[in-house]
């Protein structure tokens, strides 16, 4: 099978997602361990089917992930656990595939984020910090809301990190390929 790597990959980064979902959502945290685990084994599997310049890839891929993730902690817009999810994952992935990836767990968590609230907070507290935001930017001026539980409540990103890489597979030309393939050889 000519697409063993991809296989491999796939499988360790669907793995390490499922293990971060139980973390993230059970207790709000995702373990440094498995982080470095994945780091440590996306430069492994990169150099092994790659060489050096799956070394290279490794660095641009988590590089790029704590480049583009970094400043929203900073803003504590994620927690760190997020970014060195997304860091490890990012050493296994190529630049568009991370891009996409991340692309599309904005979209991912912007939804997540809005049921999550209305489940925790109910629809009339989500609706009233909405109509706030509303009038904020009508009147072009920040107003400190009343109620500050949809600010403090806690969001669990993995799983928006998740449904974004699964959005971003189900896109990329390798992936489909890949599947296409499988498909054939076990005659689905």
């Amino acid at each position: 099978m000519e697409n063993v790597d991809l296989i491999i990959k796939l499988s360790i980064i669907s793995l390490v997602f499922l293990i971060s979902l139980y973390f993230d959502l059970r207790y709000q945290r995702i373990p440094n361990l498995l982080c470095a685990v994945t780091l440590i084994t996306g430069f492994t599997a990169q150099i092994y089917f790659s060489g050096w310049s799956g070394l290279l890839s490794a660095f641009i891929g988590a590089g790029l992930a704590f480049l583009i993730l970094f400043p929203a902690f900073c803003f504590k817009f994620f927690g760190a656990g997020d970014v060195k999810l997304m860091v490890a994952i990012g050493s296994f992935l190529d630049v568009k595939l991370l891009l996409w990836s991340l692309i599309y767990s904005l979209v991912a968590g912007s939804i997540t984020s809005i049921c999550l609230a209305l489940y925790k907070l109910g629809w009339q507290a989500v609706k009233e910090v909405l109509l706030h935001y509303f009038r904020c930017l009508y009147l072009r001026q920040f107003i400190r809301p009343d109620n500050q539980g949809f600010l403090e409540m806690k969001i669990p990103y993995a799983p928006a990190f998740a449904i974004g890489w699964v959005w971003a597979c189900s896109q990329n030309v390798n992936v489909l390929w890949l599947i296409s393939n499988l498909r054939y050889q076990l005659g689905v």
